[in-house]
Formats: C-alpha cells, sequence, structure tokens
C-alpha cells in the first residue's frame, strides 16, 4: 500500500442529508433500491418506519432490493445471506461482513437519507 492509499483509507468520510422519494413512493413492507451519486441503497418501510442500506450484499455483488424481506431481514437473492436491516448484522451466511445502515428521516413527507459524500 502506497502512501498515497494510507492516507485515503484514514480521510474521513463527509455525510449530508440527501432526499430520496417521498414517504408516499413506498409500500409498506417492501424494499425499493435507489442510486444516488454512487450510492446503491435499499429503502425499506416496515411498521411505518423507515430504514436504509446498503443495495449490495457484502459477500458478492448482487442487489438486496432483488432478495427477500422478511420482517427486519433481508435475504440476498444470490446466495441467501441474510442481513438485519435495523443494524446491518449478518443473521445468516455465507456473508461475514455486515452491511451499511444508514440514518434516515422523514421531513414535510420526504424521505431523507443521510448519506456519505465524495
Amino acid at each position: 500500500m502506497t502512501t498515497a492509499e494510507k492516507t485515503i483509507d484514514i480521510m474521513p468520510k463527509t455525510y449530508e442529508w440527501q432526499i430520496v422519494c417521498g414517504l408516499s413512493d413506498l409500500q409498506e413492507d417492501t424494499v425499493t433500491p435507489f442510486e444516488i451519486d454512487d450510492n446503491r441503497i435499499a429503502i425499506y418501510l416496515i411498521d411505518s418506519k423507515v430504514y436504509a442500506t446498503d443495495n449490495v450484499c457484502s459477500h458478492a455483488f448482487a442487489l438486496l432490493s432483488d432478495g427477500w424481506l422478511e420482517g427486519t431481514l433481508i435475504e440476498c437473492p444470490l446466495h441467501g445471506a441474510q442481513f438485519e436491516i435495523t443494524s446491518g448484522e449478518v443473521v445468516q451466511g455465507p456473508a461475514d461482513c455486515p452491511i451499511t445502515v444508514f440514518k434516515t428521516k422523514v421531513e414535510d413527507g420526504q424521505i431523507l437519507v443521510r448519506l456519505p459524500v465524495s
């Protein structure tokens, strides 16, 4: 690893609240994919609460939004890894790394997600 790579690795990320969609655009107990800048995110509406995670499985490239949602568990369609969407924790392998969970809030009927910016 070069000095430049080490510097990049330790640089803190900057986050900003970004509008993703309207609350009325989501359906209860579903996952909806969005791409904002370089971020592939999955938005979930469960029991009237909004959650957001990475939309890409941490094990192999597959979109979690193409998988199965049961309660607060999302299952990857490729190899069946399961993640808890409230924490990002792996519930079932083969994945061994969690997925990122992003903060969400609803303002004036709009869903905002705190995402990293480049």
